[in-house]
């Protein structure tokens, strides 16, 4: 999808089609072929010749003269500048981390999974597929942190599957009509049984005296709670997974007015240990979730 220009209420695309932002200004694209996403995370599956292992060389050889002069030149630039640096630094890191990864990836054997050439043409299959990659990457310990967009904010897609042939985003300005409303119910439960299937994908895979769910946490939501009036109020959000059992599952939690969803995600960073004190416009911390 497009990050630029303006989509529905007057925002960027940017802010419609990301979930997952690497700055305040800068989005994390978003991989949607499962082949792409899961040679990303598993590698390719080849053997490394010479040609890459030259490839390599020179990358890395190109990163360590470009941080060098970098660094120089941070000693000679101001606040706002070094900022900028900083941000340009850590795409560099990023980078030289990809090249360390391929390398170790390549002397690993990779899970098991069928991988359709292209982007599957049936959703659910697309849907599934993507939810496996990201239990195997879990499984796996390949990464920790995953978000996954099942259609971007304002999508149009229609649901025939469920009998639903208009599109998701019309049907969304509902103006109170039950069987216009009857419909997105329709929707909103075969999502929501797609993501029971990654629930169950993760609690069918044994760790250490449970499974991956129960030392996961996962979160189910969207930033809308009624279509209809754009409304950003009580969103009716999910929190699966015990996060080691530090999380009481099983609870259905009405919480104050305007409690901001950001709350929530700093009460998981503490979980990961991540010594943040705020995000966004985090008020405190959500000690309804505590086991």
């Amino acid at each position: 999808g497009r990050n630029a220009g303006g989509c529905d209420s007057g925002y960027s695309c940017a802010y419609s089609n990301n979930v997952s932002w690497k700055t305040e200004s800068v989005p994390m694209a978003k991989e949607i072929n499962p082949r792409l996403a899961f040679e990303r995370i598993f590698g390719t599956g080849e053997k490394v010749d010479e040609e890459r292992q030259k490839r390599d060389f020179y990358r890395k050889s190109v990163l360590d003269l470009v941080r060098q002069d970098a660094e120089a030149l941070a000693r000679q630039l101001g606040k706002t500048d070094r900022l900028k640096l900083d941000e340009y630094f850590q795409s560099v890191r990023e980078l030289e981390l990809r090249v360390q990864r391929a390398d170790e990836l390549s002397k690993i054997e990779r899970p098991e999974l069928e991988l359709p050439q292209n982007v599957p043409s049936s959703f659910e299959e697309h849907m599934h597929l993507m939810y496996d990659i990201m239990a195997l990457a879990f499984q796996t310990d390949s990464t920790r942190i995953a978000t996954f967009m099942l259609g971007n904010a304002g999508s149009n897609r229609s649901y025939k599957m469920v009998g639903v042939n208009e599109g998701h985003h019309q049907l969304s300005h509902h103006r109170n009509d039950d069987a216009l409303m009857e419909k997105i119910r329709k929707i909103d439960g075969y999502l929501a049984k797609g993501f029971a299937y990654f629930l169950k994908t993760l609690k069918s895979m044994p760790e250490g005296e449970g499974n991956l769910l129960d030392n996961s946490m996962i979160v189910y939501g969207s930033g809308l709670s009624d279509g209809n009036r754009h409304s950003h109020h009580d969103l009716p959000i999910v929190l699966a997974g015990k996060a080691g059992g530090t999380i009481q599952t099983g609870n259905h939690i009405v919480l104050e007015n305007e409690t901001p969803l950001n709350n929530l995600f700093l009460s998981m960073l503490d979980r990961m240990n991540a010594g943040v004190k705020s995000i966004g416009d985090s008020s405190g911390r959500l000690t309804q979730i505590d086991a």
